[in-house]
């Protein structure tokens, strides 16, 4: 019983003639095929590794993953940015560029949109499904190269799931990267996914997962991580570049915890919390506000101003403690004009805890607000009385000495 394929060596049933650098969806969608064939008893169904060497493939039709413990690796996550190669013009003297190691081009031209989808209805839920070291590359965005927009999503995991690993990948020119729903136990570490709309999106629900040590880059109309109805989640040790429209957002999310990251923005809301978020930890973070530099994305935003602070926070009993907060955007920059900026806003919510938090502005800031609507707030150590503005009786505030 074969258990490790090579997709440039499977010939495909019926079609011998089928190669992967030609459609490696097809390949992989054969794979799985012959995986199920062979393993049809209940009591044993070890899975299968997919390997795909380093190279070039197109992937034209959607592969389609309904099989626990399958890994799908490759040799290399090859990410490169093509979004400096788009913007740059002549690009004849570079010594390459495009993406590369294991590379999958997606090009879909099976109507879907979607490289890899992972779903199966009945029980069990599937399990134990990783993808690993290889490069997801949407190729090119529409209807121009700095729109984020294609219609592609390299990876959806479409139904309820446990323990699976997205870890080692590299994803570029792609409107979603990583799409997960109703994660168990999700691991996503150690991956290079930018220029993308969004990087990493895990909807419907989700309970002890973690994303851990990533580089995540995505653009003005999406996230570098969104998480909604989660609890338990762990987002740590993450490097977030700019151009999110956030870096971090949780939406609905309870008793999760984000720490230890370095998030670099271009716009106001670095970390948000909307919806009803409650009793989560934001704790050792390094956040760093600056303005747009590079001329071909500075016409781009994210449609928020500089009131909306760089952390913005709905829901109770949530802890904001011991982060390094950074604002350094000059005064003409600042949205609305005049305005002076606010680094956190408390805009909803009862019992938030905001402590020893440490900023450093180029101008006059809010270092902490709270709405109207707030009650139950502690500040303390994280600004002066200057910088503290309450629009609400309900509180307890002590000044930074």
């Amino acid at each position: 019983m074969a258990t490790v394929y090579d997709v440039t060596t499977w010939t495909v049933p019926g079609n011998p003639g089928l190669t992967a650098a030609y459609d490696i969806g097809a390949v992989i969608n054969s794979i799985i095929a012959d995986v199920k064939a062979q393993q049809t008893s209940q009591a044993s169904k070890p899975g299968a590794v997919i390997y795909i060497p380093p190279g070039d493939y197109s992937l034209k039709t959607r592969v389609t993953v309904d099989v626990s413990y399958l890994t799908i690796r490759g040799s290399g996550h090859g990410f490169t940015s093509s979004s400096i190669r788009y913007n740059a013009g002549n690009t004849s003297s570079w010594h390459e560029v495009n993406p590369g190691g294991s590379r999958v081009r997606v090009e879909n031209t099976d109507g879907q949109g979607e490289a890899f989808r992972v779903a199966r209805g009945g029980d069990p839920r599937l399990s134990s499904v990783t993808f690993e070291n290889f490069c997801l590359d949407g190729v090119s965005f529409a209807p121009h190269q700095n729109s984020y927009l294609n219609g592609k999503t390299g990876i959806l995991v479409d139904t309820a799931n446990d323990a699976f690993r997205v870890q080692g990948m590299g994803m570029v020119y792609l409107e979603h990267g990583l799409v997960v729903r109703d994660a168990d136990a999700l691991r996503v570490s150690g991956n290079f996914l930018a220029e993308c709309g969004s990087c990493v999106e895990l909807v419907g629900s989700g309970q002890a997962s973690a994303v851990t040590d990533n580089h995540l880059g995505a653009g003005y109309v999406g996230f570098g991580l969104f998480a909604e109805g989660h609890a338990g989640l762990l987002v740590a040790a993450n490097n977030v570049f700019p151009r999110g429209k956030s870096l971090v957002q949780l939406k609905n999310c309870s008793r999760s915890t984000i720490t230890a990251n370095r998030l670099h923005g271009f716009y106001p809301g670095l970390i948000v919390f909307e919806g009803a978020c409650d009793e989560n930890l934001v704790q050792g973070n390094h956040l760093v506000r600056q303005p747009e530099p590079w001329g071909p994305m500075q016409p781009y935003g994210n449609g928020r101003d500089d009131l909306f602070g760089l952390v913005h926070v709905r829901g109770s009993g949530n802890t904001i403690t011991g982060n390094h907060l950074s604002y350094d955007v000059p005064s003409a920059q600042v949205a609305p004009s005049g305005a002076t900026p606010t680094i956190v806003l408390v805009a909803s919510g009862s019992g938030n805890f905001i402590a020893t938090n440490h900023t450093r502005a180029s101008l006059p800031v809010k270092t902490v607000v709270l709405d109207a609507s707030t009650s139950g707030s502690i500040v303390v150590d994280s600004g002066t009385d200057e910088q503290f503005v309450h629009h609400g009786a309900q509180h307890s505030f002590r000044a930074t000495p």
